[in-house]
C-alpha cells in the first residue's frame, strides 16, 4: 500500500527525514504500509515483539547514560523540565510542536486518509498511527471505523449513573462518571482475577482501549443533550466516522462541524506524556489498574482549570471583552482590557505553555481553518487581534516564558461559529480527543512492561542540607 497522497508525499517525508538526522531514531519504523491487513490487532502483535527487544537493548546497552542535572528549581516547580518519562506516540518540541510518532500537524493533514477531497484527518487515522507507527491506508481506517461503530455500545447503568447527578453538575463530573460506570466491563481487570501472564498483559488492555475509545462519544453526546438538549439522546450513525459521529450525536448536521470535530479530535488526541492527564493516565494505569480507571483519573486532572478547563475560561474571557467593548473593538482598546486583565491578577487565558517557546502549531491549524471557513466571524476576527496584542505585552511583562497562544486560544471560537456556544462543555469534547492518546500509550506501556511508576520525594530540610553540602564541597 502507498501513502494517501502518493508517492511524492512519501519523498517528502524521506527528505525531511534525511535532514533532520535527530528525529531518524524517532521515525526508524514510520514507514509505508506494505501489508493489506486491515485489522489493528494483528498489526500490534506483529510489532510488539520488535519494539519489546528493542526496549530491553536499549536499556542494557545504555541504561546507565544521564539525560541531564535535576536542580532544586525542577523539585520545587513540580518536576518541570525533567526528563522522566518514556511516552511512544507523541513527543514535543517547544519550537516545532507536537509530532505524532515523527510527523508534525501539517504531515498528518496531508498524509493521513480523509473522509473527503482534501478535507481534516480522520481521528481514526491518527489512532492506528499512534498505534503502529505507521501511516494506514483509507481501507485500513475505514475497517477501524467499522470496528469502533460495532463496539459503540452502552449499557443503560452507565446511562443511570449519569442521571444520579444533578443536571447542573459540570459536564467533566457526569462524563467522569460516565467512564466509571463503564469499567463494570473491563476485559483487563477480569483477565487479571483469572491470572493471566504479564506478556499477555497488552491484550485485554488492547480490548478495554478499542472499547473505551468507541464508547466516549456516546457517553459524552449522552451528557451534552441531557444538559443543553432536554435529554433528548441521537444514537449512532452507522454511515458516519468518528468524528463526524460525535458530531451528529451532539446534534450537529454540518458538513464543516464534522470537519472541524474531525481536526478537533485529531488535534487535541496527544501531547507526549508530561502534561497532566497524560502523565496521570501513565502513572494510574502503572499500578495495574485498567484503562477506564487510567482513564477517568486522567479526566479528572483535565478538568483542572489549569489544563483542560482552559478552553471554557477562553470563550468566557473572549465574550467579556465583547460585552464590555463590543465587536467592533479597536487594538488599543483591547491593549487596554488585556492590561486590566493582568492587573486584576487574572492570566490571558489561551496564552502560555509549559513547554512551548513559539505559537502552538494546534493554533495554527485551527486558524487556518477559520480562514478557509469563518473569515468574517466577527469573535475569530477578535482572536486574530489577540494574537497581535497579547504576547508583545506579555514579553513587557517579562515574567512569560511563552506569549504566544496555545490551542485552547482558538477551539471555543470555532465551536462557538458552528453553534455548540455552551463553554462548560468544552472540556469533555477534550477528553474524548485524549482518549485516543493516551489508551494508545497504555496499550504500548503493557506490551513493553513498564514498571510502577514511583520517583522519589524530599522534604524541604532534605534540600536545604543537601544544598549547604553541596556549597561547602
Amino acid at each position: 500500500m502507498v501513502f494517501l497522497k502518493g508517492v511524492s508525499a512519501l519523498s517528502r517525508l524521506r527528505s525531511r527525514v534525511k535532514q533532520h538526522s535527530s528525529l531518524s531514531n524517532s521515525v526508524r519504523w514510520l514507514q509505508t504500509q506494505t501489508s493489506s491487513d486491515l485489522d489493528l490487532h494483528s498489526q500490534l502483535k506483529e510489532l510488539i515483539p520488535e519494539q519489546q527487544e528493542r526496549l530491553k537493548k536499549l536499556r542494557a546497552e545504555h541504561g546507565k547514560v544521564q539525560l541531564g542535572n535535576i536542580t532544586v528549581d525542577m523539585v520545587i516547580g513540580g518536576m518541570r523540565g525533567m526528563t522522566g518519562l518514556l511516552w511512544e506516540t507523541s513527543l514535543l518540541d517547544p519550537d516545532e510542536g507536537i509530532r505524532f510518532r515523527g510527523l508534525s500537524i501539517p504531515e498528518c493533514q496531508k498524509l493521513l486518509p480523509a473522509a473527503k477531497p482534501d478535507g481534516e484527518p480522520l481521528p481514526e487515522g491518527l489512532l492506528w498511527l499512534l498505534l503502529t507507527g505507521k501511516v494506514p491506508s483509507k481501507a485500513q481506517v475505514d475497517a477501524l471505523s467499522q470496528e469502533l461503530r460495532d463496539r459503540a455500545v452502552v449499557p443503560d447503568y452507565v446511562f443511570k449513573a449519569i442521571d444520579a447527578l444533578p443536571v447542573s453538575a459540570h459536564p467533566m463530573t457526569q462524563f467522569a462518571t460516565g467512564v466509571m460506570a463503564l469499567q463494570v466491563q473491563s476485559e483487563f481487570q477480569k483477565a487479571y482475577e483469572k491470572g493471566i501472564s504479564k506478556t499477555k498483559y497488552w491484550e485485554p488492555t488492547y480490548e478495554d482501549a478499542l472499547s473505551l475509545i468507541a464508547r466516549v462519544p456516546l457517553v459524552a453526546s449522552y451528557v451534552y443533550r441531557r444538559m443543553y438538549k432536554d435529554g433528548k439522546f441521537i444514537p449512532v450513525d452507522d454511515s458516519l466516522d468518528y468524528g463526524g459521529n460525535f458530531s451528529h450525536m451532539l446534534g450537529f448536521s454540518s458538513d464543516q462541524m464534522h470537519e472541524l470535530m474531525r481536526l478537533y479530535v485529531t488535534i487535541h488526541s496527544d501531547h507526549e506524556g508530561g502534561n497532566v492527564s497524560a502523565h496521570t493516565g501513565h502513572l494510574v494505569g502503572s499500578a495495574l489498574s485498567d484503562p477506564y480507571l487510567s482513564f477517568a483519573a486522567a479526566l479528572n486532572g483535565l478538568a483542572g482549570p489549569l489544563h483542560g478547563l482552559a478552553n471554557q475560561e477562553v470563550l468566557l474571557w473572549i465574550k467579556s471583552v465583547v460585552d464590555e467593548c463590543g465587536e467592533n473593538i479597536s487594538k488599543d482598546q483591547l491593549k487596554d482590557y488585556v492590561w486590566k486583565t493582568l492587573n486584576s491578577g487574572k492570566v490571558v487565558p489561551g496564552f502560555g505553555h509549559g513547554v512551548l517557546r513559539k505559537t502552538d502549531p494546534r493554533y495554527m491549524c485551527q486558524r487556518e481553518f477559520a480562514l478557509k471557513h469563518l473569515p468574517d466571524d466577527p469573535l475569530f476576527k477578535l482572536v486574530s487581534q489577540l494574537y497581535e496584542v497579547v504576547p508583545p505585552i506579555l514579553t513587557e511583562l517579562g515574567k512569560v516564558k511563552n506569549p504566544w497562544p496555545n490551542v485552547d486560544a482558538h477551539s471555543g471560537v470555532l465551536l462557538n461559529y458552528y453553534g455548540l456556544t455552551e463553554a462548560r462543555y468544552y472540556t469533555v469534547l477534550f477528553g474524548v480527543s485524549r482518549s485516543i492518546g493516551i489508551c494508545s500509550q497504555l496499550i504500548w506501556d503493557r506490551a513493553l512492561g513498564l514498571p510502577l511508576e514511583r520517583p522519589k520525594s524530599v522534604t524541604m530540610d532534605w534540600l536545604e542540607n543537601h544544598c549547604k553540602k553541596a556549597k561547602a564541597a
